[in-house]
């Protein structure tokens, strides 16, 4: 998706995004881990996941060189892709509805798209060079 200026949209914006990010996936582990067994090992690894995409891309806003940058940004989509994993079981094994994860599910989606696009675009232009 292409917003103003050849811009992914979403791409300004990402540090706050993958912050709300992070604070949905934290509410829905906060009620998940009331629950018994399974939920609770799956709600663990969906709080480490989710919360690490804004954690990474976080520190590539403050990354000393491109190499730096392209690295965080790319931990963090793999770390997006890992959430999904997470949200699509638990959606799967009604732990948690499926519609009140669709949303949760659908940014995911996005910013599984938006950081592959940053990614790609630098791993080209490092490879023009």
């Amino acid at each position: 998706m292409k917003g103003e200026g050849g811009r992914v949209k979403g791409e300004n914006d990402l540090p706050e995004r993958t912050f709300q990010f992070a604070l949905r996936v934290v509410r829905v582990c906060q009620v998940i881990e009331q629950k018994p067994g399974p939920a609770r090992t799956i709600s663990r690894q969906l709080v480490r996941s989710g919360t690490s995409v804004g954690a990474n891309v976080e520190e590539g806003q403050a990354s000393q060189s491109e190499a730096d940058f392209l690295t965080k940004y790319s931990i963090a989509c793999k770390e997006a892709r890992e959430t999904h994993y997470w949200l699509r079981l638990l959606a799967a094994s009604t732990i948690v509805s499926p519609t009140k994860l669709d949303d949760l599910i659908s940014e995911c989606n996005e910013l599984i798209s938006i950081l592959t696009t940053i990614c790609k675009k630098l791993k080209g232009k490092k490879n023009d060079r």
